[in-house]
């Protein structure tokens, strides 16, 4: 293979984690986009109801379980278009929190995601500690979030919630350092085969996408309860 982007293996991995962390944040802004516009044009009111909310949630979770479980034989193309499918899926969702919260807190919730994405994803970069090791505690460690908020939503967390939500950012913090180390070793893994490399970036982008939303998910929460 030539070209700029392999020129050398130093400056090829750094294009590559630039271009998916690139490719990451195109996917928040057309979820803020999304989430911006379905407010300002009163779509939001269409999908206030439980069902429509179902119906997001669902095509939400078969996107991403189909990409995730695809990724090896889409094509680059279809992947990205999946992707963008699911960044503006949750655009429609997160519509609704300008009802719920105000835009001062949602600008503060999402400086303070940043910064802490920003930190841990540099962390995930440039440590030498292999970090694979924490990969069985912070699966457990959502597993267990996930069946608490099932739980949650028939009995409530009382006085509970503000320790669930600092275990969540606590998870998605590791999750993001993780993530971003990975992103090292599938360049290692596939500098040799350039599709499957560009595979291995959308899912990681697709990783990192997630870990922020979930981080800012759990610091609006925290915020909200001030």
């Amino acid at each position: 293979m030539n070209g700029s982007f392999y020129n050398s293996k130093t400056q090829s991995l750094k294009m590559y984690a630039a271009k998916t962390f690139g490719f990451m944040f195109l996917g928040l802004i057309c979820t803020f986009a999304v989430m911006i516009g379905t407010y300002k044009t009163g779509l939001v009111t269409m999908f206030l109801s439980i069902p429509a909310m179902a119906i997001l949630a669902a095509l939400e979770l078969i996107t991403v379980f189909y990409l995730s479980a695809r990724i090896g034989k889409l094509s680059v193309s279809a992947s990205k278009v999946l992707f963008f499918i699911y960044a503006i899926l949750n655009g429609l969702t997160f519509a609704t929190y300008f009802l719920y919260f105000e835009v001062s807190v949602l600008v503060l919730a999402f400086g303070v995601t940043a910064l802490y994405f920003g930190v841990m994803a540099a962390v995930g970069y440039f440590t030498s500690v292999d970090l694979s090791r924490i990969q069985p505690i912070l699966i457990s460690g959502l597993i267990f979030m996930i069946v608490c908020n099932f739980l949650g939503m028939f009995f409530g967390f009382g006085g509970m919630e503000r320790l669930f939500c600092f275990a969540g950012v606590a998870i998605f913090l590791g999750f993001t350092a993780y993530d971003t180390q990975k992103i090292k070793a599938l360049y290692e893994a596939y500098s040799q085969d350039e599709n499957m490399l560009k595979r291995a970036s959308i899912i990681s982008a697709l990783q990192l996408y997630l870990d922020f939303v979930n981080l800012f998910l759990y610091i609006l929460r925290l915020f909200s309860r001030d």
